[in-house]
Formats: C-alpha cells, structure tokens, sequence
C-alpha cells in the first residue's frame, strides 16, 4: 500500500493581480483578498482612481498585506506584475465596471488596472473577469461584444448574480474557483465529467420517504475539483434533508455545475444516462461525456409507495423492499467505453474488507478506480477514504474538498 497526501488548498502558490475598478461592489474587495489568500494565493492589488473613491487603498492593502498599485510610475509596475516574467501568475478584475470590460476589449490601458490588463494579454497571463454593474448595463450591445471579444481571446469570465435589476458580483467563492482553474494546469480541459452526488429518498406514502445521511459534501467537492482542472462537468445531486437541492446555499456553491436534481434512484439513474449521452456543460455542441463519476448514495431498496398516508397506531407495519437496479451496472451496459470512478461505502471499519469490496465492484462495473470509505463519514465535513486501483491503494485523510481534488487528480491521470 502506498501512502497518500493530503491535497493543498486548491490556490496554494499562486500569486494573484488583482484589478480593482470602480463598482460600488468594490467594498467587497477586502474580504475577496481575504478569501484568495485563506486558500492558498499571494494577492498584490491594482485600483482606479474611481476604485480609490469607494474603498481606501490603505483597506486594500490591509487585506492583502501588500502595497497598492494607484498609479503607473517610472518603475513599470504594469510589466513587473503582469509582464511575461511578471510576478503574477493570473490576473484577476473584480469588480469589473462596463467602461473597464469595454476599455480592455479596444485596448484602451489610460488606468493601472486597464494598463495591466493590455499587458498581461500580450504576455499569455491568464486574465479572468468578475463584472459587476446595473443589469441594463450588462444587456448593453458593446458590452456583450467587448466580453464576446474577451472571451474569444482565452479570458474567463466569473457570471454575475443578476437580481434586484443589478449584475452583482460574483460569490468570493466562485470567483476563487474561476481563478484556480485559469491558474492551474488543466489536465480535464475539454472534458465533460458527470458527478453523482447526495442521497436518494423512496417514498413510503405522501409524507413518509426511506433515504440515507448523505450530505453530499463529498460529490460537490469532487465537482468542483474537476471543474478547477478544467473539466464541463454536470452534476446530478440527490436530496439533502430530504429534499431535493433546488434552492438554498448548496445550490449556490454550484454554480459552476449544471445541476440536475433529482430525488429517486431512478430518476438519478436515468438523469445519468441522459448526461453522458449529451453535450458538456456548456451546451455548444462539444462531445458526449468523457467520465462519470458516482458518489451518490443510492438506495439499494425502494419500495411500491401508498397513495394515501399510512395512518398511525398500527401494531405493525411490514414493507415490501425491491433491490434498485445498480447506476454503475445500467450506465456501464450501455456504454461499454466510458472511463467511470465509484465510491463504495462499508460498515466493518477494516481497510481490507474495504479495498475487497472496492475490488469487486471495479471488476463488475468496469470501474478505472474506486474510492472506499467507512460509513462513519457520512454527514461529516472531513473524511478517510482508500483510492483502490488495480495495481494498489492509496490512503487519505483530511477535508472532503482535499480529497475531492485527490480524487479528480487521480482520474486526470487515467487519461
């Protein structure tokens, strides 16, 4: 057996500019530098004068515990930082006005931010984009075009949260994604990977279901590290508390996914057959899916729900339970070449039952690896968990989003 490591925050050594315009979302600044650097990054900050007006460079520099760049000075800071032996590793604009997205679309640097944003395009700096002005302004025809121009030149864009008539700017956390995944190397760039998530509920009668404690962290953190190494991905999420994830904070943690929820092992089976039949994420007519990955637990047993509540105060109450068909059995029957990860999960507490279980499921289904784990985890926000692959496993220890980064690493390499 070979030793595994706990992965590193998913910004570990990545040096941050960030261009900091003059959006009334700028307030947000500090705590964004904050969040860059709680994951890993390094963060030296860029402003506009309209930018100095809302939030003080001191604030910023605070937060980032570096000095601000205000203005352009015979020490060419726009090179230094973002030039082709630059310190930055990616360059981040957030908040990103409409005049600024317009300006970098012409070419037009007349401030430090738009000056570092021409010179890091010419120098292949990755270059992502968190606007954040009034809706009519991000409808706006040049607008669309300048992000349409942006985009065709390789630079990502972080989607606002359109309510309330504005395009507010991104979460910290989804613009924290967009950064790793500009900044990192890719290695699921292209790939469109469906992720299995959550718990599966049986209904007994209207009011009653049978479901399991899956919380489901497990399947986010695994789409997410796939989303950062570059992959489409489609997320089918089961319920949480039982209920399916439709709205709420689990919900907006994802936006990076397309989410299809779903309740029933069926319904999540079938959802997985119409996802790695179909286009990526993206819907632009890219190829079917690449890799499925299934974390959800899925109910074994289902049972012939009653039409009516099952009153109280009966004696007794028997159920019929029926075995579910297997996801990774009925999607592996109909696509003999999909490259597919499961996940099982034990009760005996032994790593060798555990890696034995774990065999003979990859031996079934056709599985490139499995991840098994004790029963005991579920619900919790850390997890220990063997990657059991043909040749060996490997152990690990730590955060649900640590090992979802070592789980879409491991299948990067199956490529």
């Amino acid at each position: 057996m070979s030793q595994g490591h706990e992965a590193g925050a998913m910004l570990d050594g990545v040096n941050v500019a960030l261009g900091v315009t003059g959006s009334i979302a700028a307030v947000k600044t500090v705590e964004l530098a904050h969040e860059l650097r709680r994951r890993g990054a390094s963060v030296r900050a860029v402003m506009t004068d309209s930018a100095t007006g809302i939030i003080h460079p001191w604030a910023v520099e605070f937060a980032t515990e570096n000095d601000v760049v205000g203005e352009i000075t015979g020490r060419v800071e726009h090179v230094e930082l973002c030039g082709r032996e630059g310190w930055a590793d990616v360059l981040l604009l957030a908040p990103a006005t409409a005049n600024t997205v317009g300006k970098v679309a012409s070419a037009v640097d007349d401030t430090p931010v738009t000056t570092c944003a021409t010179t890091a395009l010419g120098a292949d700096v990755p270059v992502v984009v968190a606007p954040a002005m009034h809706e009519p302004m991000y409808d706006h025809p040049g607008v669309l075009e300048a992000m349409d121009t942006l985009r065709s030149w390789g630079v990502d864009f972080v989607d606002p949260r359109v309510e309330e008539g504005k395009a507010k700017i991104a979460t910290e956390d989804a613009i924290a994604l967009g950064v790793a995944r500009a900044a990192g190397d890719a290695p699921l760039a292209d790939r469109h990977v469906v992720v299995t998530s959550g718990a599966t509920v049986a209904a007994i009668d209207p009011v009653r279901v049978l479901t399991n404690r899956s919380s489901g962290r497990t399947g986010r953190a695994v789409a997410r590290a796939c989303y950062v190494l570059g992959a489409d991905v489609t997320l089918i999420h089961g319920a949480v508390g039982p209920h399916a994830l439709t709205t709420g904070e689990a919900v907006e943690t994802v936006r990076f996914a397309e989410l299809v929820p779903v309740e029933s092992a069926a319904e999540m089976t079938a959802a997985a057959l119409s996802a790695v039949e179909s286009d990526g994420a993206d819907g632009d007519g890219g190829t079917a899916a690449d890799a499925l990955v299934s974390v959800a637990a899925i109910g074994d047993y289902t049972v012939e729900p009653a039409e009516e509540k099952i009153r109280s105060g009966q004696d007794e109450l028997s159920l019929s339970l029926s075995p579910t068909p297997k996801l990774l059995d009925s999607v592996r029957a109909e696509h003999s070449d999909l490259r597919m990860v499961g996940f099982k999960t034990e009760t005996s507490g032994d790593d060798e039952a555990m890696v034995a279980a774990a065999r003979e499921t990859a031996s079934r289904a056709g599985l490139a690896f499995v991840v098994a784990n004790d029963a005991s985890v579920m619900g919790s926000e850390s997890s220990r968990a063997l990657l059991v692959h043909e040749e060996g496993y490997s152990e690990f220890s730590g955060e649900k989003s640590a090992l979802g980064l070592e789980v879409a690493r491991a299948l990067a390499a199956t490529f």
